[in-house]
């Protein structure tokens, strides 16, 4: 069997179909990742993506997402009903096919250090990830949301686990954690 692993990323757009396209388009183009489902979401101006794939895989094209997403969403102008911390809020790995719960958080945190170091995004692993306990909660880590990470990343309990402690104005800050899926999924 198969590693697999579902990652349903988030990103800060949910209005203008070209710009959730580039990003699908940009996931889709990683060999051996399959696409399963985008949610565009009007009054929350969110756009969930849920793609599966061989684990080196997933990270390739979430990795990718995350930096296009970079490129091409600016949290300066975003607005949306729904709590938000960056141009991709939030990248949860979730366990699908043959994998533990502890090599899924070593791929969300193969993740994260490589979008804090390449893209200089500063990154908080939350849920299974997380470092340290009162980060577990995503609610706990986005707590002030986009306008507050700014004074978040100048308190020394709000570090981000990796990544620069400066503010991102444009891309804001990414949430990188492993989470339990509440609904099976089926591969056909």
């Amino acid at each position: 069997m198969k590693q697999l692993i579902e990652c349903v990323p988030n990103f800060s757009e949910g209005r203008d179909h070209a710009i959730i396209k580039q990003l699908t388009d940009v996931i889709e183009s990683v060999q051996g990742i399959r696409l399963l489902n985008v949610d565009p979401g009007y009054a929350t101006n969110r756009t969930v993506v849920t793609f599966v794939g061989e684990p080196a895989m997933v990270v390739e094209a979430a990795f990718r997402a995350i930096q296009r997403a970079s490129e091409i969403i600016d949290m300066c102008h975003h607005k949306g009903e729904h709590p938000r911390f960056g141009a991709t809020d939030v990248c949860p790995f979730v366990p699908v096919s043959d994998i533990s719960m502890e090599e899924t958080v070593k791929y969300a945190r193969i993740l994260a250090k490589r979008v804090g170091e390449e893209l200089e995004i500063p990154v908080y692993c939350y849920e299974f990830a997380a470092f340290e306990e009162k980060r577990r909660s995503l609610a706990n880590c986005r707590a002030g949301e986009y306008e507050g990470l700014a004074e978040k990343l100048q308190s020394s309990d709000w570090q981000p686990d990796f990544g620069p402690a400066k503010f991102n104005e444009r891309s804001g800050a990414l949430q990188s954690g492993q989470e339990i899926s509440s609904l099976p999924i089926m591969l056909i």
